[in-house]
């Protein structure tokens, strides 16, 4: 695991709008910005990242879960410009380095995702990188990156691998919006609950994780998980903060239409 940030000391995630709990054996991850609806800034998507390495670094700890506040998960990453907890050492932490998807993808430990509301760009790979994301039945994911400007390798590699190259096709190049249940007949997330239940199922998941052998479970699931392909990480890098993705930002925070749509396919608000 990666070395602790200066400054970082117990289980601060480095910002006040995550939390980690510990639960007995089990650390909980909140995201809890709800003035914002959980938009990650850099520093939140880093912290994440830290919430998994703090357990897998802890004996104590046997599992993460990962949640949300609200009605909502995680609806991708913070577009406005508007972090306030922004490091004034690290100005940029959205490499890739820098956040949680790979560290959950092959963390030792079992991370859960309990998905209490909406999941879109960030935070629906966070869910489907997870071993198991449990999602409440009124859950609505969405995947709109290439509306920002955004051209997210992550994605590219991710989505066809585990719903199929058609429908990560649709979902990637239109922005769709899906339901949760027909995010699990697709294969986004093995388990759909009530609502209320959410929370719940998800612990009783990470329970029963832990109830299985852990280096056979590593093995296991690191066979599982080369079925995703390479993530082209010098193209993610070489267009992050271009000029489309300057634009899509802007175009978010003021709740237009990017300049790059044709006129007469514009809506007159965000996309």
């Amino acid at each position: 695991m990666g070395a602790e940030p200066m400054g970082l000391k117990g289980d601060d995630l480095g910002t006040p709008y995550l939390r980690f709990e510990r639960r007995g054996p089990l650390a909980w991850c909140v995201v809890d910005r709800p003035g914002s609806r959980n938009a990650l800034t850099s520093a939140m998507y880093f912290g994440v990242r830290r919430a998994v390495d703090l357990v897998n670094r802890d004996p104590e700890l046997a599992a993460l879960i990962i949640t949300g506040t609200g009605d909502v998960f995680i609806p991708g990453g913070e577009l406005r410009g508007d972090e306030p907890d922004r490091w004034l050492d690290f100005p940029d932490l959205l490499g890739l380095d820098s956040t949680p998807f790979e560290a959950i993808r092959r963390s030792p430990k079992p991370v859960v995702s309990a998905v209490n509301g909406i999941a879109q760009g960030g935070g629906l790979l966070i869910a489907m990188l997870s071993d198991v994301a449990v999602a409440g039945e009124s859950v609505t994911v969405r995947a709109p990156e290439l509306l920002r400007g955004i051209a997210d390798t992550g994605y590219a590699a991710y989505l066809p691998a585990q719903i199929g190259i058609a429908r990560a096709r649709d979902m990637l190049l239109t922005g769709r919006v899906v339901t949760a249940r027909e995010a699990e007949s697709w294969g986004m997330f093995s388990r759909v609950v009530p609502d209320e239940r959410v929370l719940a199922e998800a612990e009783e998941v990470a329970i029963q994780i832990c109830r299985t052998a852990p280096q056979a479970r590593l093995h296991l699931k690191r066979i599982i998980n080369d079925n995703y392909g390479r993530v082209d990480r010098t193209t993610f890098d070489a267009l992050l903060f271009n000029e489309e993705m300057r634009e899509g930002g802007r175009a978010f925070a003021e709740r237009r239409d990017p300049s790059w749509v044709p006129p007469h396919f514009r809506t007159g608000g965000r996309l």
